[in-house]
């Protein structure tokens, strides 16, 4: 069996690490395209090598997020390879691409069903989209199954755990081993905050920027704020400045975050990712989101939702705490020899 695996943004190059080494062990042959949808060395190459992942065979650099750019050369490559599967990953524009590129070829789908209920969200019309075209739909936990049933969505259901979790539980322990990053800045573990805001709700509206970025500067200890590209040119855009506690870097390698944030005294974000990671690492969660694809981190007190607004970041730093006896969220870690698993069974 062969499947061609497209991946375009650091989430998805950190989920496909342990799903592709479940492949190999499943002895199914993997076609790994890297759409370029990140394609610097600090958002895309760096987890290549950081992760030992399979080199992509196919590297578009692209350098867009255009789903009508990427479409082509990605169904020129399916045509080439003749896959017994599409794998897509996640919400990105990259993940609409590749599916809307499969033609005949039966699109599997690792993380379907997750929904925020938020339609201004490019990524919640990506999910629902991606979903539609999915023969295979791989969810990370009941909820999800549940909510494509709820929309008639067509395609085999299997309810196998998150990925993520598999990469979390893999790499944490690993990444505070061989890492320093803690050593570059002046704090040390449980005494700081992690700040990474990305979405372009937050960092496309000059106001909402503002606010967030105030917010992180009224924090009263030490913040470090790893900078997407997109956020750092659009704050010198609207004109606003990390305060003197605020300590602003590079996007950081996989390693490097997690042993940050799994350190962390508390995680502010705007990821999808980010909001799990936080929950398996046991490190509270601040979300500046109106709402949120994983619901449960907000349902049992590990995660909070705030709206762009300096006061309410800031509050809700100072007062996140973490309840006593969380459950377990969204699988085992074992979600990877799961999907090797579905993807052996055929497309039903």
């Amino acid at each position: 069996m062969k499947v061609l695996s497209v991946v375009g943004n650091r989430p998805q190059f950190i989920k496909s690490g342990p799903l592709s080494l479940a492949l190999r062990e499943a002895g199914i042959d993997e076609v790994v395209l890297h759409t370029g949808q990140h394609w610097d060395a600090e958002m895309s190459a760096v987890f290549f090598d950081e992760l030992e992942l399979p080199e992509p065979v196919y590297r578009l650099d692209l350098h867009t997020a255009d789903v009508d750019a990427m479409r082509p050369p990605i169904a020129a490559a399916i045509a080439r390879e003749q896959p017994d599967w599409v794998l897509v990953y996640g919400d990105t524009n990259s993940t609409l691409a590749g599916a809307g590129a499969a033609g005949d070829v039966p699109v599997a789908h690792v993380e379907a069903g997750l929904r925020s209920f938020d339609l201004s969200m490019p990524e919640e019309r990506n999910r629902i989209a991606v979903d539609k075209l999915a023969a295979l739909l791989l969810c990370p936990d009941d909820r999800s199954a549940a909510q494509l049933e709820r929309e008639g969505v067509g395609g085999r259901r299997e309810v196998v755990g998150d990925v993520m979790a598999d990469a979390c539980f893999h790499f944490a322990p690993i990444a505070r081993e061989r890492s320093t990053v803690l050593q570059r800045f002046p704090v040390e573990a449980g005494t700081y905050v992690v700040a990474t805001i990305h979405r372009e709700a937050n960092v496309l509206d000059d106001d909402r920027l503002r606010q967030i970025v105030y917010g992180l500067n009224w924090i009263d200890v030490p913040v470090v704020f790893p900078v997407h590209p997109r956020t750092r040119r659009r704050m010198a855009e609207v004109g606003v400045s990390p305060g003197k506690w605020v300590w602003v870097t590079e996007p950081l390698g996989y390693l490097d975050m997690a042993a940050l944030a799994s350190q962390a005294k508390v995680i502010v974000t705007d990821s999808g990712g980010l909001q799990k990671e936080a929950y398996w690492y046991r490190v509270p969660c601040v979300t500046v989101r109106p709402s949120t694809e994983w619901v449960d981190t907000v349902r049992v007190g590990a995660n909070v939702l705030v709206d762009a607004e300096r006061a309410q970041i800031s509050a809700a730093v100072r007062d996140a705490r973490l309840p006593v006896d969380l459950p377990p969220l969204y699988g085992d870690g074992h979600a990877s020899e799961k999907i090797a698993s579905a993807l052996l069974l055929g497309a039903g």
